[in-house]
């Protein structure tokens, strides 16, 4: 149990969002189609950078006010630095 408590708490730090970081990566539902994804960031007037191989993953600017807020409203389910999916970049 503890080995478990320490992973998802590393795996937490490291994934988390750097204040002041222009980019993040967003994770939508991943029954969503590319257009509803797409759909979702363009609501939350965040501009899309990169997709990546899987179609819920998106690299992302968002709006300097509330961006992050705004893309959870949107649907989105989690934010994190964009370096930590580089694997899933490649398309």
């Amino acid at each position: 149990m503890l080995l478990v408590a320490s992973w998802i708490a590393i795996a937490t730090l490291s994934l988390q969002v750097r204040p002041g970081a222009e980019a993040v990566a967003v994770v939508f539902p991943p029954w969503w189609s590319a257009q509803q994804v797409f759909a979702a960031a363009a609501s939350a007037n965040a501009a899309i950078i990169r997709m990546t191989a899987i179609p819920s993953l998106l690299v992302v600017r968002p709006d300097d006010h509330d961006g992050l807020t705004r893309l959870r409203g949107a649907g989105a389910w989690l934010a994190m630095d964009p370096q930590a999916i580089a694997a899933c970049l490649t398309k």
